[in-house]
């Protein structure tokens, strides 16, 4: 009994000098790192496009710190009217004239509108200002570069988007669910040019009446609205989107089985674009680094600009083909 308290009471020494070396050891090793954030810097925003038969519209704003306030107000004074725009299509420039929301024409109101992802009436209160031209002259054209020069503060910010030759899907039809009687998605077929870079976006508004107004006041993206073919080049593939306007926020009230789908009674219209590689690159990082905010194991992704001069944002060229969806 004695020899076995003996050995307990070693046995204790050995582990408490074990553990009295192992904290010495990595106290020994700890050292303080100090890690030195960039602090914030202002930049110039550009949401700037031009599509067929339309004008280019191009809305500035200023970045935002985090920690900035994120009301209304704020929202509103983040835009920039104090600079001159350019956009030049090769053979002529043009000035944009700095145009507000209330003296716009329906269809600029329209895009505007939906840029800002709010109704006209809303944009009517909110009184946003655009740079634009009533030229047609400069309005877009497929088969024609853009460039975007902007002027502000002393610095010149610019960007290249050209206008391409439309491709228009095969086949778009309705495509009801299963599990869901009366709710479907949108189905169709493009055939892609082989040997050539091309990229799309997908975008929607349901013109059934509700009310007397149609369902949506502007067309809308899903959520992973563009895409390229780097897989799928030259080839004929059937795909589907489901409806963006019945996703994200604000959907807790409406059944589960009927989210991201179309009802038997909408009347859609699909609007298919072609775009140019930056166009692509900024709207599918812009995606990426939307479906990994707040993810703390997510690579972090920086949305790509197709401007240059420091400034953040996009020069978008489009050319849409127009197609109709009647969910029956």
């Amino acid at each position: 009994m004695e020899r076995l308290q003996f050995s307990m009471k070693k046995l204790f020494g050995i582990k408490l000098c074990l553990i009295l070396f192992l904290l010495i050891v990595f106290s020994a090793c700890e050292k303080e790192v100090e890690i030195d954030l960039p602090g914030f810097k202002e930049q110039l925003v550009v949401d700037g496009s031009i599509e067929t038969g339309m004008p280019p519209i191009v809305i500035l704003s200023k970045s935002k710190n985090i920690y900035s306030p994120t009301n209304l107000q704020a929202f509103v004074n983040s835009f920039v009217t104090n600079a001159r725009v350019f956009v030049n299509d090769g053979t002529i420039e043009v000035e944009l004239d700095l145009i507000c929301s209330n003296n716009l024409p329906p269809e600029a109101n329209d895009y505007i509108a939906g840029l800002l992802g709010v109704d006209l009436e809303q944009l009517a209160d909110l009184n946003i200002c655009a740079f634009t031209s009533f030229n047609p002259a400069i309005w877009g054209e497929v088969g024609k570069t853009y460039t975007l020069r902007i002027e502000h503060e002393g610095n010149v910010y610019s960007g290249v988007t050209s206008i391409l030759t439309p491709v228009p899907l095969s086949q778009l039809w309705f495509q009801q669910e299963n599990s869901t009687p009366g709710y479907g998605y949108s189905h169709a077929i493009l055939t892609d040019p082989a040997g050539t870079y091309d990229a799309y976006q997908w975008e929607v508004k349901r013109i059934n009446m509700v009310n007397g107004k149609t369902k949506d006041a502007y067309f809308k993206p899903t959520f992973n609205s563009a895409v390229d073919d780097m897989f799928f080049d030259g080839k004929t593939f059937e795909f589907y989107y489901e409806n963006p306007w019945m996703t994200g926020y604000g959907m807790d009230s409406i059944p589960s089985e009927q989210r991201a789908k179309y009802a038997i009674g909408d009347t859609v219209v699909i609007k298919f674009s072609k775009i140019d590689k930056g166009t692509f690159d900024f709207l599918y990082t812009k995606t990426m680094q939307q479906m990994s905010s707040g993810n703390p194991f997510a690579s972090s992704l920086n949305v790509k600009s197709n401007l240059t001069g420091g400034c953040l944002g996009v020069w978008a060229g489009y050319s849409p083909t127009y197609d109709t969806m009647i969910c029956q």
